[in-house]
């Protein structure tokens, strides 16, 4: 579980999305093209973080579980029901892909918590992701990017409030963000940047 809202209302590079919106899908995969390097030759690796012994903290292999389904080939995933990324491993796991891929682009994804206005928020964002603060533990901070989901209210009982945090809008949250991800790589791997608005392209 990831940073609190406070962090990221002082993010100038952060672009929020409702998971529930109409073109969320989309919007999603425009956001995340903005940041992906240009060229093919660096691999892209998501990092799903969280574990399914916590619903409000599932986000991140519900998103993983979701992305395995999907014929993502150009992208490589990390992080799913079967083998999560947590606390415990986090470290271990992050070695492991910087020996298995050379210079890889990687995005953290993770639950989070916020205000009660922002849940359901998908929120894209430069700079790492830094799991266990929401809680107080000291992770390593994760990825060139972050993807990161409200999934409930921050400020008091965070564990509490993780563990009876609704199934139903995490699921949501991770269909979206899994569909997101899959239409990014579409563009992505047939080097269709030049289909995206001219508003969304960014240099790498």
């Amino acid at each position: 579980m990831n940073l609190k809202p406070s962090f990221f209302d002082r993010r100038a590079n952060t672009q929020r999305i409702n998971h529930d919106d109409f073109l969320a899908v989309e919007s999603l995969a425009m956001e995340l093209l903005k940041f992906l390097p240009r060229t093919q030759t660096r691999p892209i690796v998501f990092v799903c973080i969280g574990t399914d012994r916590s619903t409000g903290d599932s986000l991140g292999p519900l998103v993983g579980s979701f992305l395995e389904e999907k014929d993502i080939s150009s992208f490589h995933v990390y992080g799913t029901l079967d083998e999560p990324i947590h606390a415990v491993n986090l470290n271990e796991r992050l070695r492991e892909i910087t020996i298995k891929h050379q210079d890889p682009y990687i995005i953290g994804i993770d639950a989070c918590l916020g205000r009660m206005k922002n849940i359901g928020v998908i929120q894209v964002a430069d700079g790492p992701v830094k799991p266990g603060a929401g809680v107080n533990k000291e992770l390593p901070a994760v990825g060139d990017i972050h993807i990161t989901g409200i999934v409930n209210v921050s400020g008091f009982m965070e564990f509490f409030v993780l563990q009876n945090t609704r199934l139903n809008l995490v699921m949501k949250m991770a269909k979206t963000i899994a569909n997101g991800i899959y239409q990014a790589s579409i563009l992505h791997s047939k080097g269709r940047l030049q289909d995206l608005p001219q508003e969304h392209k960014k240099t790498n």
